[in-house]
């Protein structure tokens, strides 16, 4: 009995789409980090030009510190970007070999797995980037309550 090609092809489209809605996600958290690098160097520039037109030192300080925040949030956040897109390309390299290694007949699964495993620890490298990236942001917002 033969096997049906479109069939056995058809099937493996099916395993590789759960792959291809992690891109999305992963796309979706690239979106988010660059807004937010896109805004901490707004925020860098507006304080650089502010610094050279001061001449208050209390008020440079305040600003030096505040770039020196900015400066963490902006290398987390570019961390994160570099984590994430490390991750999309070890899905994409991932979909692309399960489906040379079918075509071809080659008994990879463990290259499959580790590629899979890699892309989780790079996305969650990601992840921890950017809820760092969000802490500090947080605790430097100069918000007072009052009593």
């Amino acid at each position: 009995m033969a096997l049906d090609p479109t069939a056995d092809i058809s099937q493996l489209i099916q395993l590789v789409v759960a792959p291809v809605f992690l891109l999305a996600g992963i796309g979706a958290f690239i979106n988010a980090f660059a807004g937010r690098i896109g805004r901490i160097f707004d925020r860098s520039r507006a304080l650089e030009t502010a610094f050279a037109t001061t001449s208050d030192s209390a008020r440079q300080s305040a600003m030096r510190t505040e770039l020196e925040t900015l400066g963490r949030r902006a290398r987390l956040a570019y961390l994160g970007i570099a984590l994430d897109i490390l991750a999309a390309l070890l899905v994409c390299l991932l979909i692309a070999i399960t489906f040379a290694a079918h075509l071809f007949g080659f008994d990879i699964q463990g290259v499959i797995g580790g590629l899979f495993i890699a892309a989780m620890l790079a996305l969650i490298g990601g992840l921890i980037a950017f809820l760092r990236e969000v802490f500090i942001a947080v605790r430097s917002l100069p918000i007072r309550f009052p009593r």
